[in-house]
């Protein structure tokens, strides 16, 4: 028999060796001995109820502690847990009985675990996988955030993931499940993602407490989540049920080493003998769970937080349960208990063929109590949020420019650079307790720490790619602080130009603030022309924030251009004229304007008045300021503080900043600009650009005081004549727009406790307000909260720092400290725009996404050399304006990974929300396409071998699909419908 296993082990290991060596690491095929996935799922009696245990650990990817400290067990003064440990101990008990299972997730962690396993642990591993002991679920690098994550960066962290579980284990290692047990509210859009990546199932562990007593007493806590209303169905359609206990054992049933619950002590002869009272519990909970479920079979999850260090306890009472609750059988008992995984649970629920009540809106908010909503997360460290994004933004130029400037990129005049460190990088900050803003102030740094280090590696890349594609191998400055005039390349310089490479797939026009101590310049275009340039004096409040960091008395202002997927390059000379830049006017202007916007302002406050949008003639009255809500510290009916994770003010009326801010003003022919001085701590830059359809508000806020003892909630409002009648409309990730209503939730009846906390939903890049005849769309830089209070106004929290934990693990108040130790200064930027409703998407969507995916600027010492080539771009033309180029990142020596996107919803657009036809082979000027292959939207699987199990909903009858007949024209021709993606394999050589 030892023989015969070792003989196994030496195949297995022949066989994923040659796996991982293939040059398209791709889905590969289920080995004829395999027993994973359904195949592996244990008998079940029918005419019995079925209690599936899912042993199963929960381990943050940073929290209380690092990802490093978590994964080896490091400072377990802060939190006891050592992932290495949780799976060395699995694996050892894995292999001593057949039977038992055991669910993975986080494939960050197992990654790192993976790689340090001889070869002899990993034969034995994989046999695990194959016979279905080991399976994973979720898959993705870590189970990230729903509220504060942008699609693009979920898609990226969940194929980092997916894909080292299919290169390392094949068929075999791809999850059938998606598992968001801890997540704080669940977004329609990752279940749609979840969908498109070919799962069969979502389960979670935490909704609103009022929806989940509806959900118990009707037998919904199963549902058909219908996540798009644009893609027909089933395509984002996917099986979603809500877990009875969280994501732990029920009560009295906890056997890890750190739980205090009685073992199962089966000897009658000793002392505590306590078999029937265990096996009669058990079966009495069972019972009671499955009264709330529609079939006869319910799951309990076997585990929590970091449980299974050591496995032998759990498995070994596990054993002994499994054993004495089916023994009763024998008297009449109709409970059967058995090890199982969520797939397999999921197995049992399809094959039941129940109709399942269909849900179409979202998890959002969250709350586990009258007085605890999980809403003040959604804006948690501010300046994280911000970084991430960037970092995102830098993260698919790297990648594009990877696959732009070929192998030189990686190892080129500037030393070696990888794009693979800030993949990771970001992957981890996608985690539910990173850009949420739910960890440690020590998890924040290093998270961010992580990112610096990504940075440093894509820069390097970046640089290296540029030479190649330029010609210029003249060193490059990257000036990350620009947002508050740090440059000392631009500040010292006489002579320099600038790179601007745009990662968007159609040409943008960007405005540069470039810091300097020069009064008058000469700025030219990649083809000589003068670009009209402007010296203003650097505000007070920059000065303020970076201190000692620059020295730049001015800032140099001027608009570019930039081709599609490509660069274009400007000159910058310092003349030698002695002008004295203006100073600002001590005074409220009556009003600025364009050729397309016209502000107006209030002339006794100063404060924003009005807004007109001069090409339809729409004009709406519009006034904004800045306000805080004091953070509860509790009071008679809670004892509920305002924390990391839940906002919960003091008062419904927010305080006001200011009724009347200093001013000053800015006019020239590049920029007019209204300076607004609230207090010592807030400030904003009002400013129309010549050209710009949209209003730029950049505000500082910081740091915030909290002297009077109280935590404050910082927000800004936007109050309107628009008719909104309690409606507003917030993005979903991103993506689709959802409708939102003051105190109402679209599928129960709603006892509204928090009359603010409770209306606060998740923005990732914008939000509106409309009625009949106007829109107002405030497009975000960052995941933000949001809320329309009051009927016509909007407000968006920019900035919190609170004086109290408010007891939801993270042990500690959420009070940054700032590069000075007195506080987090935080500056960001809001774009307004004004349009007809009916054509208001045709302005936000492509907002949103030039602040997404921003330009990268960077800088050479000189003017450009002759030779040096000044504007390029990677595409034959500009993509039409309803796709988006989602990804193009490198994915082996001879394949590139190309995702498009319709960025449309149906009927959202009467010029764009049309099929779009593209020509894969004419999408690139650099690359030739030589092949191409569709993948599913996680690139673990070829679309075409894509199945996934079928389900009854609710109106399932008489769905009509959208598109219809809409196949693909040729193999190289491609149809976009709208709000889909297509992700393809695409083998490529440079031309």
């Amino acid at each position: 028999m030892a023989e015969c296993r070792l003989l196994c082990e030496l195949a297995l290991l022949i066989a994923v060796t040659a796996s991982a060596a293939r040059a398209l690491p791709l889905h590969a095929a289920q080995r004829a001995g395999d027993q994973c996935g359904y195949k592996s799922c244990p008998a079940t009696k029918p005419s019995m109820l079925n209690v599936h245990l899912v042993p199963h650990t929960h381990d943050d990817v940073g929290w209380l502690k690092t990802v490093d400290q978590y994964f080896y067990g490091g400072r377990n003064y802060i939190q006891h847990a050592g992932v290495q440990y949780i799976l060395d101990s699995v694996v050892a008990e894995l292999q001593k009985d057949p039977a038992r299972r055991f669910i993975y997730v986080e494939t960050a962690f197992f990654f790192r675990w993976w790689s340090q396993q001889s070869r002899s642990t990993r034969n034995i591993v994989t046999q695990l996988v194959q016979e279905g002991c080991l399976e994973f679920v979720n898959g993705g690098w870590c189970m990230s955030d729903e509220a504060s994550t942008h699609y693009s960066s979920v898609i990226d962290q969940m194929t980092l993931g997916l894909r080292f579980l299919n290169d390392t284990f094949g068929e075999c290692g791809r999850p059938r499940v998606a598992w968001h047990i801890d997540p704080f509210g669940h977004a329609r859009e990752h279940a749609s993602i979840f969908a498109q990546m070919g799962y069969d199932g979502f389960f979670f562990g935490r909704l609103d407490y009022q929806d989940k007593d509806r959900r118990m007493k009707t037998k919904e806590m199963e549902m058909v989540w219908r996540a798009s209303a644009s893609l027909n169905p089933p395509t984002a359609d996917l099986f979603t049920g809500v877990l009875p206990n969280g994501y732990n054992p029920p009560p009295g049933f906890c056997w890890d080493q750190s739980c205090s619950d009685d073992p199962v002590q089966d000897d009658p002869a000793l002392e505590d003998y306590n078999v029937d009272d265990l096996v009669s519990r058990f079966i009495s909970i069972s019972k009671a769970q499955a009264a709330l479920y529609k079939t006869n079979h319910i799951v309990m999850t076997m585990g929590s937080d970091f449980q299974y260090e050591n496995a032998n306890p759990w498995y070994k009472n596990m054993d002994k349960l499994i054993h004495y609750v089916n023994a009763q059988q024998a008297n009449g008992s109709q409970v059967n208990v058995l090890y199982s995984t969520p797939s397999c649970y999921l197995q049992e629920l399809n094959l039941a063929n129940q109709t399942w009540p269909l849900k179409s809106d979202d998890f959002f908010p969250y709350a586990d109590g009258p007085h605890d909503f999980w809403t003040g997360y959604f804006t948690s460290r501010p300046a994280l949020k911000r970084y991430e994004r960037l970092s995102n933004s830098l993260l698919q130029t790297c990648n594009q420019l990877e696959v732009l400037g070929g192998p030189k990129s990686r190892s080129g005049p500037f030393g070696k650079g990888d794009s693979d460190t800030m993949k990771r990088a970001m992957a981890v900050a996608q985690h539910h307790d990173a850009v949420s803003g739910t960890e440690k102030q020590h998890v924040a740094d290093d998270y961010a720490k992580r990112l610096a280090e990504g940075w440093a590696h894509c820069q390097v890349l970046v640089s290296n790619s540029l030479s190649v594609l330029s010609g210029s191998e003249v060193p490059r400055v990257f000036c990350e602080n620009l947002n508050i005039s740090v440059c000392p390349l631009t500040e010292g310089s006489k002579m320099f130009s600038m790179n601007v490479y745009n990662p968007l797939a159609r040409p943008v026009s960007w405005s540069v603030h470039l810091p300097v101590n020069g009064t008058s310049y000469n700025v030219t275009d990649s083809s000589g022309n003068v670009v009209d340039s402007q010296v203003l004096p650097v505000s007070k409040p920059t000065q303020y924030i970076r201190r000692g960091r620059g020295y730049a008395k001015y800032e140099l202002v001027f608009q570019v251009q930039a081709p599609p997927l490509g660069f274009s390059t400007y000159s910058i000379t310092l003349l030698k004229t002695d002008v004295t830049p203006a100073e600002p006017e001590r005074r409220a202007p009556v009003s600025m304007e364009n050729k397309y916007l016209k502000v107006t302002f209030d002339p006794n406050t100063g404060l924003l008045s009005g807004l007109t949008n001069l090409e339809t003639q729409q004009s709406v009255q519009l006034t904004q300021n800045f306000y805080w809500y004091n953070a509860s510290v509790g009071n008679a009916e809670s004892s509920q503080t305002s924390g990391a994770y839940i906002f919960r003010p003091n008062s419904s009326t927010p305080c006001a900043v200011s009724k009347k801010p200093d001013i000053s003003t800015l006019q020239n022919s590049v920029v007019q600009e209204v300076r607004q001085q609230f207090s010592p701590w807030v400030s904003q830059v009002v400013r129309l650009y010549e050209g710009s359809r949209e209003l730029e508000l950049e505000w500082t806020v910081g740091p915030v005081p909290v002297e009077d003892g109280f935590g404050k909630e910082v927000i800004t409002r936007f109050d309107s004549n628009i008719s909104s009648a309690g409606y507003f409309y917030s993005d979903s990730n991103g993506r689709e727009v959802l409708e939102r209503r003051k105190d109402y939730r679209p599928t129960w009846d709603l006892t509204q406790t928090e009359p603010i906390a409770g209306n606060y939903y998740p923005i990732n890049s914008r939000a509106f307000i409309k009625d009949g005849k106007a829109q107002l769309t405030v497009v975000t830089e960052r995941s933000q909260g949001v809320s329309s209070i009051y009927n016509g106004s909007l407000e968006i929290m920019l900035h919190r720092r609170l004086l109290r934990d408010d007891y939801r693990g993270v042990g500690e108040p959420l009070s940054e400290p700032g590069e000075f130790g007195n506080g987090l200064v935080v500056r960001g930027r809001l774009l307004l725009t004004l349009t007809p409703p009916e054509t208001a998407a045709d302005s936000h969507r492509p907002l949103a996404q030039g602040l997404v995916l921003q330009p990268l600027l960077s800088f050479q010492e000189g003017a450009p050399k002759p030779t040096s080539k000044l504007e390029f771009s990677a595409l034959q033309a500009a993509l039409p304006p309803a796709v988006h180029l989602l990804t193009l990142s490198q994915w082996d020596s001879e394949s590139v990974l190309l995702r498009l996107e319709h960025q449309y919803e149906s009927g959202e657009s009467k010029a764009f929300s049309q099929p779009v036809t593209l020509n894969l082979q004419k999408l690139f000027s650099t690359l030739e396409v030589l092949g191409a292959s569709e993948m599913s939207l996680g690139a673990n699987q070829w679309k075409e071998n894509m199945t996934r199990l079928q389900w009854n909903p609710s109106d399932g009858e008489g769905v009509e699909p959208l598109w219809v007949g809409l196949g693909d024209p040729s193999p190289w021709e491609i149809i976009l419908n709208p709000m889909e993606i297509r992700t393809f394999l695409l083998r490529v050589r440079q031309r």
